[in-house]
């Protein structure tokens, strides 16, 4: 089975940064990637990883990196100069296709549980 279980989320200030980890079991290569759900809003995607390299949301690109440590099995998203409108749940998800892009909830099949990020 496959699971994705993300840590690392709190509140910053703006301008500063958090980093997020996906620790993942049972996945194979593939797409990993991150989405982001603020309140009232829809979830959208962040930033995809897969052998094909990475792929980002235009809102994160120069401030957010991801990347991913295949002896650990894990995912990261590093989030740098981070603004009030980056606050939200932020879930890890899993595709079993290489392509990440483009980052549509309805291409990921798993996810995980979430970890709030709060910007002020």
């Amino acid at each position: 089975d496959v699971q994705l279980v993300e840590s690392g989320g709190g509140s910053v200030q703006a301008g500063g940064s958090l980093r997020l980890s996906c620790a993942t079991s049972g996945v194979t290569v593939a797409c990993m990637a991150w989405f982001r759900q603020a309140p009232g809003k829809e979830r959208e995607g962040v930033a995809g990883i897969s052998v094909f390299g990475a792929t980002y949301a235009d809102s994160v690109k120069g401030r957010f990196t991801i990347s991913k440590d295949n002896a650990k099995n894990t995912v990261y998203l590093q989030m740098d100069s981070l603004k009030p409108e980056d606050t939200g749940t932020y879930y890890c998800a899993y595709r079993g296709g290489s392509l990440c892009a483009p980052l549509d909830t309805g291409r990921f099949a798993y996810w995980g549980q979430g970890t709030q990020v709060t910007v002020s």
